[in-house]
């Protein structure tokens, strides 16, 4: 049997026979991948976060590298931009974050006292200052591979493409080529699909801060904004620091801030959500949820940020490969 299949094997057309050899190659490499991907899964979120910051700062790079800037000077002046905008970030947090923490000790003792026993619960669930020193040194880690991985992949974008273009066996490199186009366009849709949600609950959750009378409306807003960048559990996250705000004027006012809050995510992320994401990476809105849902169940809160455009990369490769096999549109 073995002798006859070394014979078929022997007799095939060459052309044909390194085709075969070629997608035995291919998926022996993303076989290889997978196992790779797998055995670093702790670390998976860096990479991938890694790996969308290089993509997302990719044009700004291209731009001031067109106009004679070194592409690794460009990156280190992007990366400046970023950590220069996360600083000033956190300068208009933390500020308000300690003088409503002061207030809130100052008219209800009893929530401070509650605050230390949630603390002293915090700490036992941590176990001890070497265990909090570990967990702190491995986000560091991470916050330190995610900005290597970045920028890594933005210096040399176009090499990370032609290893790619490379698995691929010569005769289905045009079609590689027109997929990665779609892919590139499609990511680019996504992303500005999220910052328009994001920027519609941060606009809404200011003004309703505002109408309320809370202080510092606009940082709040800026806040749900921003966290709102994570997908469905970000403006609940962002809800957070205004309805502490809320609770140092009372607690009618902390309830009327989370109800505006929910009313405000809910209806976003349950009407506008799925109809903008969907309109940007063609996908119907309903695909849109359960591509949340599938990505929440496999790797939580990174599975949802990468959900959408797996799915929607699914449907890129469906629309290309389904007319080839069947002589016929989608």
């Amino acid at each position: 049997m073995a002798a006859v299949a070394v014979s078929a094997w022997a007799l095939m057309d060459p052309k044909r026979r390194r085709r075969y050899l070629q997608i035995a190659f291919g998926f022996a490499a993303l076989v290889i991948g997978i196992l790779f991907l797998y055995l670093l899964r702790d670390f998976l979120g860096a990479f991938v976060l890694g790996a969308a910051i290089a993509f997302l700062i990719q044009p700004a790079v291209t731009r001031l590298h067109g106009i004679g800037v070194p592409r690794v000077l460009a990156i280190i002046l992007v990366f400046i931009v970023i950590i220069i905008a996360l600083a000033g970030l956190v300068l208009l947090i933390v500020p308000m974050g300690v003088r409503e923490v002061g207030q809130l000790q100052r008219q209800a003792p009893s929530l401070a006292a509650a605050a230390q026993d949630l603390k002293d619960y915090a700490l036992g669930q941590f176990g001890n200052a070497v265990t909090i020193g570990l967990t702190a040194l491995t986000t560091l880690l991470q916050l330190l591979l995610m900005f290597i991985v970045a920028f890594l992949l933005a210096l040399d974008a176009a090499a990370f493409r032609r290893v790619l273009r490379r698995l691929v066996p010569s005769d289905y490199r045009t079609d590689f080529d027109q997929i990665w186009r779609k892919v590139r366009k499609m990511l680019y849709a996504y992303v500005r699909g999220q910052l328009i949600i994001a920027g519609l609950i941060g606009i809404l959750s200011g003004i309703a801060c505002a109408v309320l009378g809370l202080p510092d409306p606009i940082a709040l807003g800026l806040i749900a904004g921003i966290t709102a960048l994570i997908p469905y559990l970000g403006p609940f996250i962002g809800a957070i620091p205004a309805i502490l705000v809320g609770l140092a004027a009372g607690p009618v006012k902390a309830l009327l801030v989370a109800l505006i809050y929910f009313v405000i995510s809910n209806v976003i992320l349950n009407f506008v959500y799925p109809k903008v994401m969907g309109d940007a990476v063609r996908l119907p809105p309903i695909l849109v949820i359960a591509a949340f849902i599938a990505g929440f169940s496999w790797a939580g809160i990174l599975g949802m940020f990468v959900a959408v455009p797996i799915a929607a990369t699914l449907r890129i490769l469906f629309d290309h490969i389904y007319p080839r096999l069947y002589e016929k549109q989608a």
